[in-house]
């Protein structure tokens, strides 16, 4: 590898105050402000399985022009899934949650018994993560350990948490690091490499900047089913 060119370092110096900018922005609320959960809607009626999604924006699908083309919407229906995705906007294991327990996100998805359970939590815990630090560690083990302990029966889906900017605060790789770790831990199937499937790639993010756009939602997509797919499923 040759070494970067002046003129290359000093536009990654340029580019760095303006990354740091927006991530002070967003971190006043993470991708999209943060409300509490929503009633999601039910499985749909059939014998497939239940598959339920705890995750956030990019699992919920913001910056879609439909559900219908969200990625966890489209692998369920390629595979006769009924999706379960009660996600919301600017949720983290810590960021933005005022909720533990009874009414939270793993508290929905409990209720549902699920057959499948996918975790695409983490990336707004970055917002955060200086003040909050390993707390976030410590919730994201608390709430996979307590929907292991509700649904035995079910298989878990750990994906790397998604990111969106070309440049990465160091806390990106601390928060894989934990998320990787967890499940190894409790057996899960773990997914990596998803930070970076949208990655130098502006034409499939959104007009916001911060979320996919259909086509990124299409690539997402294809990405998970090729990885879906070596897991057997």
């Amino acid at each position: 590898m040759t070494a970067p060119s002046a003129s290359r370092l000093s536009s990654r110096r340029a580019s760095r105050p303006a990354l740091l900018g927006l991530l002070a922005v967003i971190a006043s609320a993470g991708l999209v402000a943060c409300a509490a959960p929503a009633p999601a809607p039910a499985p749909p009626e059939g014998d497939g399985p239940i598959v339920a999604f705890y995750g956030d924006s990019y699992t919920l699908g913001t910056g879609a022009t439909d559900d219908s083309v969200r990625w966890s919407t489209v692998i369920s229906e390629e595979r006769g899934w009924r999706e379960y995705n009660p996600s919301v906007n600017g949720l983290g294991y810590l960021r933005n949650r005022s909720t533990f327990g009874d009414g939270d996100l793993p508290d929905l998805i409990i209720e549902q018994g699920p057959d499948i359970v996918f975790v695409t939590m983490g990336l707004n815990d970055n917002f955060g993560y200086e003040q909050e630090g390993a707390r976030i560690e410590q919730q994201m083990n608390d709430d996979i350990d307590r929907l292991v302990e509700a649904l035995p029966e079910a298989r878990f889906i750990v994906v790397e948490p998604f990111w969106y900017t070309d440049e990465r605060p160091e806390s990106v790789e601390v928060i894989i690091g934990w998320q990787r770790a967890m499940a190894e831990r409790i057996g899960a199937d773990y997914i990596a490499g998803a930070s970076r499937w949208i990655e130098g790639r502006p034409e499939l993010m959104a007009s916001d900047g911060l979320h996919p756009n259909d086509d990124g939602y299409a690539v997402m997509a294809e990405r998970m089913r090729a990885e879906l797919e070596a897991l057997g499923l």
